[in-house]
């Protein structure tokens, strides 16, 4: 009887010794699941999507003279110090692959949270699987408008959606009309996944309200082999301005199909996607002089918040690449849910998502021209301020809205 009490006492006393270690343990990192498109047609997107998270770990890992949230202590203070390890997982531009990538980053790899995905018909699942398990989502870098607005609790998006660009977009147009350039008519071009859909069905709305007359709505097949029926009808409509939202191999086909067919449009203004690529601008930048494309990050903003320079030469010196729309939101994806697993002070997914409901951070620390981040009831930060950026002598200058603006409009585009 007494041997068995030992054992029993040992037993205890071995647990006890245990649980620390275990709390430390679990407490001596934060992993956080990374989902993007690592094969495929978009693999270039998440190769640069791998390197703006990482130079975000860095800062949040170790001390960084930055006036940016979580970068001046090493690692989470409210965890104890713990740091971030990120998991980074391919869902190859599939919805359904996103679907069975994030319940294995959920269930087996353990991740407190997700980040994620470039494609927005892509964030539509891997979204809805992080609701079924009670795990916050950052949508860092989707710009579709109806993803937040489909009643999910752990849904949570910092940066604009496309009725804010579309906006921004037009808010630009009348005021060039005000300084007397002729703007009157519009051609949409838009390929067929859920990002395409809604930024055209956006544009359309804001045409009507404003009073442009669209010419041509044209929605092709995403990834589709040939353009060149497409761009007759654009040629043909021969609008004012072009107005396409399509990803990186669509717009490079859209240019040079342009170029083989001889239309040359007044004005590109586009919705940001493969028009903020670099891959694009190596291929045909040569055609696109002049062209527009809205965004959320200017590099100009180093001039008045020096460490967006410092940042950026981060991450540049890790990529080859300065930050651009994407990889600035993706950085802040990651800044934001590490700030709100902080204060939560834990990595349970009620907890962040309360901390997140609760977050509040001033535009000055962020690497952003916007206001704040704030989350309204459906995980949507409305104070992120788009900007226009215009492709001159070989890089991006702010054009709009006046506050952030370093130069005039150059129009009609070369």
């Amino acid at each position: 009887m007494t041997v068995t009490r030992r054992n029993v006492l040992l037993g205890a006393t071995a647990t006890a010794a245990l649980l620390p270690i275990a709390a430390r343990a679990q407490t001596a990192e934060v992993v956080i699941g990374i989902i993007y498109p690592f094969s495929g047609a978009s693999a270039q997107q998440g190769v640069d999507a791998q390197k703006a998270y990482e130079i975000a770990a860095e800062i949040i890992n170790n001390k960084y003279d930055f006036d940016l949230p979580l970068a001046k202590d090493a690692g989470l203070a409210g965890l104890g110090g713990a740091k971030i390890r990120l998991v980074f997982a391919d869902h190859q531009a599939d919805p359904q692959k996103g679907r069975a990538e994030t319940e294995r980053l959920i269930t087996q790899e353990k991740v407190c949270a997700v980040i994620g995905t470039y494609q927005s018909a892509v964030a539509v699942t891997v979204s809805q699987i992080c609701e079924r398990y009670s795990i916050p989502f950052i949508s860092a870098d989707n710009s579709s408008p109806s993803l937040h607005r489909r009643g999910l609790k752990f849904y949570f998006r910092a940066a604009p959606h496309d009725e804010m660009y579309s906006a921004a977009m037009f808010d630009f147009f009348d005021a060039m009309k005000k300084k007397g350039t002729r703007i009157e008519t519009l051609s949409l071009f838009h390929e067929d996944t859920i990002f395409g859909t809604d930024s055209g069905n956006a544009q359309l709305k804001l045409a009507g309200d404003r009073g442009y007359k669209v010419l041509a709505d044209i929605k092709y097949r995403s990834n589709s082999p040939s353009l060149s029926a497409e761009v007759q009808q654009l040629k043909a409509a021969n609008a004012d301005v072009l107005m396409p939202s399509s990803y990186t191999t669509d717009g490079i086909l859209l240019v040079k199909t342009m170029a083989e067919l001889g239309y040359k449009p007044n004005a590109i203004v586009a919705q940001d996607a493969g028009f903020s690529e670099k891959a694009l601008y190596d291929a045909v930048g040569d055609k696109l002089e002049g062209v527009i494309s809205r965004g959320t990050f200017s590099l100009d903003l180093a001039t008045k918040r020096p460490m967006v320079g410092k940042i950026n030469a981060m991450f540049k010196e890790k990529s080859g690449k300065d930050f651009n729309d994407l990889t600035s939101r993706q950085f802040m994806g990651l800044i934001v849910m590490a700030d709100a697993i902080n204060r939560a002070k834990s990595t349970d997914g009620d907890k962040i998502r309360e901390a997140l409901v609760a977050t509040d951070i001033p535009g000055e620390q962020t690497i952003m021209p916007w206001k704040r981040i704030k989350f309204d009831e459906m995980g949507q930060n409305n104070d992120a301020d788009p900007v226009l950026l215009q492709y001159v002598g070989g890089k991006f200058v702010t054009i709009a809205p006046p506050q952030a603006a370093v130069a005039e409009a150059v129009w009609p585009m070369k």
